[in-house]
This record gives C-alpha cells, structure tokens and sequence, in this order.
C-alpha cells in the first residue's frame, strides 16, 4: 500500500525574503521603468516566488511523514533489483544519459519512484522496474543510494552565461536564480526534501536532457509545474551552458 498523498494548504501569505530581494533587483534593471512589458514580467516572477515559497514549506511537511530506509536492506534491494546495471554499483552511473543516484535526497528519490508508479513522470523503463515495489522496498533502496558519495560529471562550470544564469538567473526575462532551490553547490538546501534534488555533479548529458523535457513538457512532475515554467525561458545554448555547468559542482 502506497503512504497517502495529501496536499497541505499553503498561505499565499508565505513569501520568502528572498523573493523581495529579487523584486528590487529586478526593479533597478537598467530603463525598468520605460520597458512596456514590465509589469508582465513582475507579475510573472511574482508567480515564481510564490511557487518556490509554498512548495518549500509544502517539501518541510511532506517529509514529515516519509520514514527513514535501510541502507544495508537498499543495497542488497538495489542488487536484487538489478539497479546497479544502469545506476552504478555505488550509485554513479557509467553512462551519461542515466542519472547518478549517489548522495541524491532520499526523500527526492522516493518522490520519483512513487511518480513512475503512477504515470505522474514518463519512463518506460523506470514504470516496469518500479511497478512491484513496496513502500519499504523504495524507502531503503533511496537510503542506500542516498548514502553513497556522489562524483562529478564530465562537465566544465567555467562559462560565464551559465554561472550568471545559475547564482543570478535573469531579472529581465523572470528566471529567477537555480541557487534559489539548489543552492551554490547545486547540492540542496533542505535536509532530506522530495522537491529539490541535488543537481551539482549529475551527469551532464541527463541534465541536458531533463532541461530538454521540462522546456518541451515531456517531464512535468515538478511542483506546481515551476521547472517546465523556467525550462520555457531558456535557449537552447543556455540549456547547454547550464548542463555543462552544473555537472561540474
């Protein structure tokens, strides 16, 4: 039996301090005053802030209510299974299209497997490995990739568009900045969260590909949608740069 799925109700009152301080940047932008689109765009941002604010106090609930795993019971869970074949033995994968689960959030990873099950996040392959687990299957299989030490990409983070973008996002068009959520290291900020997954050192050509499906909405299991909100704003070369950027934290 799956743990139930309840939504707790959000203030729209819970606006982060962050989220002014992105106001007044976006406020002092050069001619601000004389672009017709800017009260679009403020209201735009408005959104995000209030989004990333109610899915950071709906993440700091949820995982209230989510056990800790067996990380001994996960290893040999994840061999029976036969994860290692894609994941790695300890969670780095040798492939870059396939995603490291090392040092990821259990609670994140719980989230994905419980969305594979239900259709929420398309994968043909994940929905059949995912299909008979249980809820102590899943929760000590995310324990033990949570405690395995992740490694980097094959990436380089030295490209100024994609360090700007990553630690300022981009007043201008509404992006706010991937530290918001991810933090400068790209490792989170929130102790075992189900919303923001530690992104720094995953393989490059799966965070290109993730970024590719949230733009196109191949992927929407994010909360409130926020990532296919943000994947839309961006370019193709910024997606690229970004990729390239993260997968070296």
């Amino acid at each position: 039996m799956r743990l139930p799925r309840t939504t707790p109700q959000i203030s729209s009152k819970t606006v982060s301090l962050s989220a002014y301080k992105y106001f007044a940047c976006l406020r002092r932008s050069k001619n601000f005053k004389n672009r017709p689109w800017k009260r679009s765009s403020f209201l735009a941002f408005s959104a995000f802030a209030l989004i990333a604010s109610t899915s950071e106090a709906r993440a700091e609930m949820v995982t209230q209510q989510i056990g800790a795993g067996n990380p001994t019971a996960g290893k040999e869970k994840s061999d029976s299974m036969r994860c290692q074949e894609c994941h790695g033995a300890d969670g780095n994968s040798n492939d870059e299209r396939i995603p490291n689960h090392a040092g990821q959030y259990a609670g994140y990873l719980i989230k994905q497997l419980h969305d594979f099950q239900s259709g929420e996040r398309k994968h043909e392959t994940m929905a059949i490995m995912a299909e008979d687990l249980n809820e102590a299957d899943i929760s000590d299989i995310a324990a033990y990739f949570a405690s395995q030490k992740v490694m980097h990409g094959e990436g380089r983070n030295d490209n100024p568009v994609a360090k700007k973008l990553f630690i300022n996002g981009d007043p201008s068009r509404g992006i706010p900045a991937c530290i918001s959520c991810h933090a400068g290291n790209g490792k989170g900020k929130y102790a075992d969260n189900i919303v923001y997954p530690v992104i720094g050192g995953q393989r490059r050509v799966y965070l290109r590909s993730q970024l590719v499906n949230w733009q196109i909405g191949e992927r929407a299991n994010s909360p409130d949608g926020v990532m296919n909100k943000i994947g839309k704003l961006l370019s193709d070369d910024e997606i690229d740069a970004l990729a390239n950027y993260i997968s070296d934290l």
